[in-house]
């Protein structure tokens, strides 16, 4: 399949940290990849710096074949073919939950209002808080609210979709219901690159896992061989972890 997205030779620090070093991984049309490893591995900077959220020092992105990292590329007009969910739903507290899920198309792709209030309660419908539009987030549990965020970001149809550990913030008992969503997603052909831990939902949804281990990507491929028969030493010691 073609490369939708694909980064190479990535290097990013903060100050004197290296979080990222030569990092090469790659997205196809409608791949779900999982990015695996240990807090302060680097998987939220990647996902950052491959959403232009976070300037790289070293490498190429590349989305659609378009050099992406070029400094002349109009950052904002990248950011809009991407759509992206943070482990904090980042929801505006003094918009409706309508208004929330159709910001980005009424002010960034330039919607009409009713096209794109239309398409809004269309996503909520389909997350399930049809009935939920006219309230604000404060008035929703904590999954309730990242299914809102989900629902923004494929509202204007992004080429990916970044996902960042997206159930981490929430109580264990709203984890399923955010994730039986994902795994929708990804069903209908969704375009997913997503930072998790949950091990259990990385080996049944994603097409490829890639673990991380200080800064750099150890070991990559299906979960059947991460999960089932990986081949890194590293690796087999963090996912024992989950297994004992």
């Amino acid at each position: 399949m073609t490369t939708l997205l694909r980064a190479t030779g990535l290097w990013k620090s903060f100050g004197e940290r290296e979080v990222l070093r030569g990092v090469d991984v790659d997205l196809a049309a409608h791949d779900v990849v999982a990015l695996i490893g240990a807090s302060g591995s680097g998987k939220s900077t990647l996902l950052r710096c491959l959403g232009l959220l976070e300037p790289i020092d070293d490498g190429l992105i590349e989305l659609g074949g378009e050099d992406i990292s070029d400094p002349r590329v109009n950052a904002n007009r990248v950011r809009a073919r991407f759509g992206a969910v943070f482990q904090h739903f980042n929801l505006f507290p003094h918009l409706s939950v309508l208004d929330n899920v159709t910001l980005a198309s009424r002010v960034v792709h330039r919607v009409p209002r009713a096209a794109a209030e239309d398409r809004g309660r269309e996503l909520l419908q389909r997350v399930g808080l049809a009935d939920k539009a006219r309230e604000h987030p404060d008035r929703l549990s904590g999954g309730q609210q990242q299914r809102v965020a989900i629902a923004r970001a494929i509202a204007t149809d992004p080429e990916v979709l970044l996902l960042d550990e997206i159930t981490s913030a929430l109580d264990p008992e709203l984890v399923t219901e955010v994730l039986e969503l994902v795994r929708q997603l990804a069903a209908d052909g969704t375009t997913i690159l997503m930072a998790t831990h949950e091990m259990a939902f990385a080996r049944d949804v994603a097409d490829r896992v890639v673990f991380l281990d200080g800064g750099r990507i150890v070991e990559q491929g299906p979960p059947a061989q991460i999960f089932g028969a990986a081949r890194e030493a590293r690796t087999r010691e963090f996912l024992a972890r989950f297994t004992a």
